[in-house]
């Protein structure tokens, strides 16, 4: 099943608390619900990411390729009930392999 995974962001120290990433985020959103995506995952910090909705993948009964805590793997349903039924693991292109 094709999704699509929120490659990894970062805003310089200098830059953070200001909003910038979470504009990031609601605007990429955005734009996945307008092109007709039916969800998308992360990973990153909880307690950065829950604010949009993202819940723990396992949840759905989706697990990471990458050994990662369970909570900093998330989904997000952008169409409701999208991920229903969906176990296994996300498969990632062989580009993230390179990221460290």
């Amino acid at each position: 099943m094709p999704t699509l995974a929120l490659a990894p962001m970062a805003v310089k120290p200098q830059y953070q608390r200001q909003g910038i990433g979470s504009r990031l985020v609601t605007e990429g959103l955005k734009i996945c619900r307008i092109l007709g995506y039916q969800h998308v995952f992360v990973m990153g910090h909880p307690n950065f990411y829950q604010r949009f909705g993202f819940v723990p993948a396992s949840s759905y009964g989706i697990k990471s390729p990458f050994p990662v805590p369970d909570e900093v793997f998330m989904a997000l349903e952008l169409m409701d009930k999208s991920l229903y039924g969906w176990t296994g693991k996300i498969k990632y292109p062989k580009a993230f392999d390179a990221v460290s």
